[in-house]
């Protein structure tokens, strides 16, 4: 099956070639905000709007709901919806650029790697954690402010409230607690430090669990999108109207839940690990601070508080644990105190119903 009708396959037909003012336009203005954006990747402008200027871009038809750009690794090229204005195309180019600089291959031209995603025989592991990487990076280079919104009765914030806004925000907890820097550094470069910060700090079994949670919120989300495009065909039977709105609203149920899920798995198996590793009230302090600024990284929704219930519990542990290195005496289980109840008589510390305290 050659290129064309792997596209047609997904509804995205060939229009024509970008023009090459459009292309060097696009090229020009990606090359000069990635390296303002990056001065750690020591990326040259002249250089790199050559290598940008070089990749094949297409004008396609494709349906409604999917990306207006594509970065198609197996040939290489980018496809552009038809009709984009090009000042549009100079943002949604930066997503698709970056996927092109992250693109490692074997001798034979094979791809194995794309950023945090790995290729091999038999199956690709970081799709989604990729894609949500990549969608960050693009936010900073265009320095979008982070917003807050609601999909699928969660509220959460984010630098991409348009693309991958689920994806994006659990990538950004996950950089939060092991570092931006490195999240930059692997994806751009296609290195494992990242995934590596991650197990470290999460264990494997964590980090492959989230990493699957992930292409689980990817691929249902392509789903609600394909079932939505059915439901808007003409020929579309009264029926099956019914069983593709049943089926959206599962797929809707499942994304809120499998997203909770991750949230809670990222900061608690984080955050029970590094408590492990507290041995002076020093690195009690910086440890209380992380945890608390991370309510400002959350989705919440209705009836929410495992956070709440979480952030509380370790401020307990961590006035016992204070307590002991003052006394010099071995780390020694949690007891009911004063303190304790005092803690739990604060639950309700946080007030997660307004938006204002996530600025």
């Amino acid at each position: 099956m050659n290129i064309e009708e792997e596209l047609r396959k997904d509804g995205i037909e060939i229009v024509g070639r970008l023009d090459t003012l459009s292309v060097n336009t696009l090229a020009k203005s990606a090359a000069e905000k990635i390296c303002k954006t990056f001065p750690r990747a020591h990326f040259v402008s002249s250089q790199l709007f050559i290598e940008l200027a070089r990749i094949p871009m297409y004008l396609v038809r494709m349906p409604d709901g999917f990306a207006e750009a594509n970065y198609f690794y197996k040939s290489s090229s980018i496809y552009f919806k038809q009709g984009v204005p090009l000042e549009e195309l100079e943002k949604l180019a930066i997503h698709e650029f970056i996927h092109y600089i992250q693109e490692t291959k074997d001798a034979k031209g094979t791809l194995i790697r794309l950023g945090l995603c790995d290729f091999t025989e038999f199956k690709t592991y970081g799709m989604a954690l990729n894609e949500g990487a990549v969608q960050l990076l693009t936010a900073k280079v265009l320095k979008q402010e982070p917003d807050m919104v609601k999909y699928y009765d969660i509220s959460l914030p984010t630098t991409s409230p348009s693309y991958y806004p689920l994806l994006c925000n659990l990538v950004q907890q996950l950089a939060y607690l092991v570092g931006n820097d490195v999240l930059c550094d692997s994806t751009l470069f296609s290195n494992d430090q990242f995934k590596l910060n991650l197990i470290d700090t999460c264990g494997k079994q964590a980090f492959s669990r989230i990493q699957d949670n992930l292409d689980f919120l990817l691929n249902t989300e392509e789903k609600i999108i394909k079932l939505n495009n059915q439901l808007l065909e003409e020929d579309c039977e009264d029926n099956k109207v019914q069983k593709f709105t049943n089926k959206i609203d599962k797929y809707k149920k499942d994304l809120k839940k499998t997203f909770m899920q991750t949230q809670n798995i990222i900061f608690t198996t984080y955050f029970n690990n590094e408590f492990n590793k507290l041995t002076t009230t020093e690195a009690i302090e910086v440890y209380r601070a992380k945890l608390y600024n991370y309510k400002n990284y959350i989705g919440i929704t209705d009836g929410y508080s495992h956070f709440n219930n979480y952030y509380i519990d370790k401020m307990v542990a961590l006035e016992s644990r204070h307590e002991a290195i003052l006394n010099n005496v071995a780390i020694i289980p949690v007891k009911e105190s004063r303190i304790t109840n005092l803690f739990k008589a604060l639950r309700n510390l946080f007030s997660w119903n307004k938006e204002k305290e996530w600025n």
